[in-house]
């Protein structure tokens, strides 16, 4: 085995960093767009059409875009908001730019998905659309929302490995250098078992925590 156990543990700990981040910055950006998303579409509490159009189209270019592709093509922001073009802290913000569309739209999705009859009672109750989206909307696809977040996260964690590509580092990192230049296949092997692991390990707590939610 040409790697030693310290430096998967590091690739691991870097990669679980860049997804902590990543997710963080991204529901910043990607929950009040997804709820722009909706409040400002045709009929809906907020219709604003020039707005919701500006958003939709952002969202739409940024997603159509590969995320390989789109580490390279925005080197120069990643530069100027960290100062480098590599290592973890620079793959965080493809990351943000990647998955803060995605959670929109997954917070759109499930936003909608809730029973148009919960926002005419609440109109019915006098609540104003910043009440009904917090303390309607929201907890009622609170569910859903989960399961997108979950989602998101999971997409996060094969991202995170796609930057190791470009030298974000983290799992991805090491599996190109050590277990396919270095043809090390013991370490390609366990790098896969350990994204395998996380994956499935957050899909369930997701499960788990979405049922618990929605029986209450």
């Amino acid at each position: 085995m040409l790697v030693n156990q310290e430096k998967i543990i590091e690739a691991l700990i870097e990669t679980i960093q860049m997804v902590a981040f990543s997710l963080l910055f991204s529901a910043v950006i990607g929950l009040p767009l997804g709820i722009l998303l909706v409040a400002t579409r045709k009929g809906h509490l907020l219709e604003n059409l020039v707005v919701f159009n500006v958003i939709n189209s952002i969202i739409n270019i940024f997603r159509s875009v590969p995320f390989i592709i789109l580490m390279v093509a925005i080197i120069p922001i990643t530069r100027l908001i960290v100062g480098t073009s590599i290592g973890t802290a620079a793959a965080v913000v493809p990351l943000v730019f990647y998955a803060g569309p995605y959670i929109a739209r997954l917070i759109e999705n499930s936003l909608l998905e809730v029973d148009p009859g919960v926002i005419e009672a609440a109109e019915a109750m006098g609540a104003t659309p910043g009440q009904i989206i917090f303390k309607f909307l929201i907890p009622e696809a609170l569910s859903s929302l989960v399961l997108g977040f979950t989602i998101a996260t999971i997409g996060l964690v094969g991202a995170s490995a796609m930057a190791g590509a470009v030298g974000g580092g983290g799992l991805g990192d090491l599996a190109i250098t050590y277990g396919y230049q270095r043809f090390d296949t013991t370490v390609m092997l366990i790098t896969v078992a350990i994204l395998v692991v996380m994956v499935q390990g957050l899909q369930s707590f997701g499960n788990i925590l979405s049922k618990k939610i929605r029986r209450r």
